[in-house]
C-alpha cells in the first residue's frame, strides 16, 4: 500500500522538523528542509510502502540537512551579497546616494546589458536560465556577468572604505 503523504506530513511532520533543527540550527532552512523531505515523498510515495515511514521521514531528513550543511561550506555567503543587500536595503537619504554611486560606477564599467541581467535576477527573482533565454546568452554567461559585477561592487565599496578612512585619518 501508498504512504499517505498527507497522513505522514501531519504525524510526523513535527518529528522531521525536530531533526532538521537540531542539524542546521537555522530555522528558516530548517522549515525548507523540512518541506523538502515531504515533497520527496510526494515525488516517490507510490513507490514507497506504508512501513517504517518515521524512519524513512528521519533519514530523509537527515541526508538533505547534511547536503544542505556540505552546500553551505562548499558555498559560504560571499562578500558581495553583503554590498548587494546594503544597496537593496538602503534607506536613509545617504545611504540610497551612496547606493546609487556604487551602481552608476559599476554599471558603468560593463555593457548594457548587465544591468538587465542584475535586475532581472536578483530584483525580479528570474532564474538564470530565465534571464539566459531573455537577454540570448547562456546560463555560464549570466552568471559570468553577475560574478563580474558582484567583484566590482566589492571592488568599489572597500575602495570607498579605505577612501573613507584615510580622510578621517588626515583630518
Amino acid at each position: 500500500m501508498a504512504i499517505d503523504v498527507e497522513e505522514s506530513y501531519r504525524r510526523y511532520g513535527p518529528m522531521v522538523l525536530r531533526r532538521c533543527r537540531r542539524l542546521l540550527h537555522d530555522e528558516a532552512l530548517a522549515i525548507d528542509t523540512m518541506h523538502d523531505v515531504f515533497v520527496n515523498l510526494l515525488i516517490h510515495h507510490k513507490r514507497l510502502e506504508d512501513r517504517g515511514v518515521s524512519s524513512l521521514l528521519y533519514r530523509i531528513a537527515t541526508n538533505l540537512s547534511l547536503n544542505k550543511i556540505r552546500s553551505r561550506a562548499r558555498h559560504p555567503e560571499d562578500p558581495s551579497t553583503e554590498v548587494l543587500m546594503k544597496i537593496a536595503d538602503a534607506t536613509r537619504t545617504e545611504e540610497i546616494t551612496h547606493a546609487r554611486s556604487l551602481l552608476s560606477r559599476a554599471l558603468g564599467k560593463e555593457p548594457v546589458s548587465t544591468a538587465t541581467i542584475a535586475v532581472l535576477h536578483l530584483h525580479d527573482g528570474l532564474t538564470l536560465q530565465e534571464v539566459a533565454d531573455t537577454v540570448g546568452l547562456s546560463v555560464s554567461g549570466v552568471r559570468k556577468r553577475l560574478r563580474k559585477l558582484k567583484g566590482l561592487l566589492v571592488e568599489l565599496e572597500a575602495a570607498d572604505r579605505r577612501e573613507t578612512q584615510e580622510k578621517g585619518e588626515a583630518a
